[in-house]
This record gives structure tokens, sequence and C-alpha cells, in this order.
């Protein structure tokens, strides 16, 4: 492991907005903060909003600059990524982000039922070979369900053509799940503007110049 690594971990223990519980004492003693996230950690009663696989945390970050009357929690396995929006809180001041670090796999561990009112699931892993690890699967879907609120919406943002028809033409029709609003090209000329277009990664404005399409869908499930 290479020292930029273990300094960003190191670092990593400082801040007070991360997470990174221990899967095994999770597993047998619980998560502390399971529905009482509102309560104990950010002192409000504000909606909650997750962003899975959030990475460098450039979409949680943004989404808690923007909106202030919401809470925000980044999750990802890779601290050495999460360490970089854990730095641009710190910068900013921002009092409603928070990062968890976990698998997604293990996500009902540590919220709730009712607990969530928004997912983001921006730029995930397509992967096209394994079907059962896409974050929008019917398996993903039925661990959301448990801790979203009964009108709680997901969005799935993707430059990847297969995953949103997969998710667009299987999974929602599928699972009768409610679609709300879909586009196969977010940026093209003549599309209404949407709050979903002000924040863009770092990769999603590297694709845009390469003249990719980017995608989306929101949805509600059943």
């Amino acid at each position: 492991m290479g020292k930029g690594k273990l300094a960003k971990f190191a670092e990593n223990e400082t801040f007070s907005n991360l997470f990174q519980p221990v899967y095994e004492d999770v597993a047998e003693h619980g998560f502390p903060m399971k529905g009482k996230w509102r309560k104990d950690f950010f002192k409000n009663d504000n909606p909650i909003v997750l962003e899975l696989g959030c990475g460098k945390g450039e979409y949680t970050v943004g989404l808690g600059e923007k909106y202030f009357e919401k809470n925000f929690i980044g999750v990802d396995i890779k601290g050495a990524r999460i360490w970089r929006g854990l730095r641009r809180c710190r910068e900013k001041n921002l009092s409603n982000v928070a990062f968890l670090r976990t698998r997604i796999s293990n996500i009902n561990l540590f919220f709730a039922p009712n607990e969530i009112n928004e997912i983001w699931i921006t730029f995930p892993d397509p992967q096209p070979k394994k079907e059962n690890k896409r974050l929008t699967c019917q398996r993903f879907l039925d661990s959301y369900k448990n801790m979203l609120s009964p009108d709680g919406m997901i969005h799935l943002k993707t430059d990847d053509t297969m995953l949103y028809e997969y998710t667009l033409n299987e999974v929602i029709p599928d699972g009768k799940h409610r679609l709300l609003l879909h586009s196969d090209d977010l940026y093209r000329e003549g599309n209404p503007h949407l709050e979903v277009m002000e924040i863009q990664t770092f990769y999603e404005q590297m694709w845009l110049e390469m003249g990719k399409k980017i995608k989306y869908i929101r949805f509600q499930l059943q």
C-alpha cells in the first residue's frame, strides 16, 4: 500500500462525519446510529439522502452545498476515495454531509425502515456480465425498500446504455415500480432544465466533452 493511501487513511480517522464500522461488530451488536441519524448526528429532522457508490463524494458534497434543508450521506467502501469528499466538507464547513464506509450489500445494517427519503446512484459500475451486482437489480432494490420512506425516490445517472435500458425496460416494469422521469440524453438541446443537470462529477464532465450521452431515471419502488 502506498504512503499516499496510508496518509489518507490516517487523516480519515480525524473526520467526525466519517463512519467506518467493522462489519463483524455491526453484524453481532448492531449499528448504534441506525434509526438515529437525524437525532444523534445531524441534530435536525430534515430528510436524509443517500448516494450509493459515492466515490470521491463529488455529488454528495455538491448536493449538500445546494440543499441545506436536507441531510446527505455518501456510501462507498474505498476510504482513499471518500477522503477527498471529507476534505471538501471540512473546507466548506458543511454540517449536513456524512460518509459511511461499507459495502452496499450490507446497507440495511445501518439504516432503519423509512429512515431514508432519497437514493442517488451516480455512474455505478454497470456490471455487464454480473446482473446480480448491478445496483439497480431487484436484489438491491429489495434492500433499498427496507429503508426508504413510502414516497422515497431513487435516481440513476449513468453514461452506460446497457444499464439504462436494463433498469428502464426490465427492472422497473417487472417490479411494477413507478417511473417518474427518464431521459436517454439528459443534456440534449431542448431538454427541460432539471436539478439533476446542475451538479456534475469530474468524470461526467469528461464524458460530456467526449460526446457521450448521459442518461437519467427517477422512479419509486412499489
